[in-house]
């Protein structure tokens, strides 16, 4: 499965070390026709704002937005901003894939970044996670899942094809979040069944 990776701010290399790792074969997507290359897509963490800015400059934010209506994305940190369909603190555009609302830096300032243990819904030893100017989700639709809290807060949700993390799984040893992704983009990508 080839899964891209957009590398036009954050750390996207940790991304594409973390999937290859997988076992994943990993494009890292600086140009808005390598979409045309990949089956999925992860948005790393950065700044939404200035993420907003290049992708509107080069002329990306349109075949993003198609993209991520129909294929397997996953947004960490400014990745999640990115795929909401509200943002506050303060408001900015988003790409309006997964019914969440998010605020941004809720956590405080980078001085406030920590790192956390997480029960997840999936079982197993807690999930280690970092959260660095991380956001929060403030409102989730009925058809989102929530796999991973912190506090009373969900931190990592699925939407059908897509997933939104307010940390930065790619910052942990822990591979379980990325293997997760992996398992959506296999089901997404599944043909349905013949009748």
């Amino acid at each position: 499965m080839k899964i891209g990776v957009l590398a036009l701010q954050g750390d996207f290399d940790a991304h594409r070390r973390r999937l290859e790792e997988l076992g994943a074969e990993v494009t890292l997507v600086r140009k808005p026709d390598q979409l045309d290359e990949v089956e999925a897509l992860v948005i790393p963490g950065g700044e939404s704002s200035t993420f907003l800015w290049h992708l509107e400059q080069s002329g990306f934010l349109e075949k993003l937005a198609s993209f991520v209506r129909t294929r397997p994305t996953f947004g960490t940190c400014a990745g999640a901003i990115l795929l909401a369909s509200e943002v506050t603190n303060p408001p900015q555009k988003a790409l309006n894939a997964m019914d969440i609302a998010v605020e941004r830096n809720a956590y405080g300032r980078q001085v406030q970044s920590f790192i956390g243990e997480l029960q997840w819904s999936l079982g197993g030893q807690p999930l280690e996670a970092v959260f660095i100017r991380a956001p929060k989700i403030t409102r989730i639709g009925p058809k989102v899942e929530v796999l991973a809290r912190e506090g009373n807060d969900p931190v990592l949700v699925r939407q059908g094809h897509l997933m939104a993390a307010t940390f930065h799984p790619e910052l942990s040893a822990d591979t379980r979040v990325h293997q997760q992704f992996l398992e959506t983009v296999q089901a997404a990508l599944k043909p349905a069944p013949s009748r």
